[in-house]
């Protein structure tokens, strides 16, 4: 992230106009009110501007909406958003006045949908941003994870390309990885290799055929059953054939 972004945000001579609920945001911070205008005599709106102030705008809302932001919170922010030592003083009013303002994060999801939807990763890298910072106190607390479903919805993402998302943060009691008992950041050949042994150490018919009981069939079955959906889990999030 450019940390030359500040200077835009908290300089007088802004250059361009932004608008809508994060124009209004950092205008406030800069003194200025700016309003968002396609080829307005400013030049073209600054995708930078809309993207950062977005982005700390999203994250002040979910800490309000968490009630609380711990030390490790402000760290996990600090990791996140890259400011130089002299904006910091600004970028926390910024981050202040998000969390005051009367408007709802729905304006500030919304805008940056509107401007990135022809790059929809970086709306990925907005939620990632803010997957880091609700987990960063040892849990995503369900009002965060209400609110980064919500945020999701708005960029346009579906169900399957939150679980992904979340998969990169959250170890989920039905975590797939765990399923088949690797960590994530196992490789693709790996993996392979081991679900092709797990399938045929838990497959049904090599408990028939060493004469288990009909229970332990059973057992053995849901247990397939259940390496098969984390392997198609596994698969459809990286891709895999």
């Amino acid at each position: 992230m450019s940390l030359g972004i500040w200077g835009k945000i908290g300089g007088a001579g802004l250059g361009a106009l932004v608008g809508g609920p994060i124009g209004a945001l950092a205008g406030s911070v800069a003194g200025h009110f700016l309003v968002d205008r396609e080829g307005a005599p400013f030049g073209a709106t600054p995708r930078d501007v809309v993207f950062t102030t977005g982005l700390v705008a999203l994250a002040a809302k979910m800490a309000k909406s968490d009630g609380v932001v711990t030390p490790a919170e402000v760290e996990a922010f600090g990791q996140v958003v890259e400011v130089e030592p002299g904006a910091r003083a600004g970028v926390e009013r910024l981050f202040d006045l998000a969390k005051a303002t009367t408007d709802g994060f729905e304006g500030y999801a919304g805008q940056l949908a509107s401007t990135f939807h022809d790059e929809p990763a970086l709306l990925e890298d907005v939620l990632d941003g803010l997957f880091h910072i609700a987990k960063a106190d040892g849990a995503i607390h369900e009002n965060e994870e209400r609110y980064l479903r919500s945020v999701a919805r708005i960029f346009g993402l579906d169900d399957a390309a939150f679980a992904r998302l979340a998969a990169r943060h959250v170890r989920l009691a039905d975590d797939p990885y765990l399923v088949l008992g690797l960590d994530r950041e196992t490789d693709d050949a790996a993996l392979k290799a081991r679900q092709r042994a797990l399938v045929i150490e838990n497959h049904p018919d090599r408990a028939i055929a060493r004469g288990l009981p009909p229970e332990a069939v059973a057992i053995a079955t849901r247990r397939l059953a259940a390496i098969n959906a984390a392997w198609d889990r596994i698969a459809a999030e990286r891709g895999l054939k």
